[in-house]
């Protein structure tokens, strides 16, 4: 199996020592090989997942809607209006 692991390391953006290329072009060969291996061993069970159906239960006993806002959102640490104020975990700047 060949592969181009220069290639690789610029696809997955990396920097790569020509030290860590040595290594690398004698590992990655080797570890798609045992996936290879592992892949083509029979274990002995049906391959096939079952069929998906709806798991989803009935809302037997709904409660009337906003019954529970207000408790909940003077439960909440923090609150901007009528929504509990978390901080910001995502960034929405998109680099170029």
């Amino acid at each position: 199996m060949d592969v181009d692991i220069t290639a690789l390391a610029k696809l997955a953006r990396l920097e790569v020592s020509e030290g860590e290329l040595k290594r690398l072009e004698t590992e990655i060969p080797a570890i798609l090989h045992f996936v290879e291996t592992i892949q083509g061993a029979s274990t002995g069970k049906e391959t096939n997942a079952p069929a998906l159906h709806n798991v989803m239960r009935a809302d037997e006993n709904p409660h009337e809607s906003g019954k529970y806002t207000k408790t909940l959102l003077d439960a909440a640490p923090a609150r901007e209006g009528n929504r509990v104020a978390v901080k910001q975990v995502v960034s929405r700047n998109k680099k170029a």
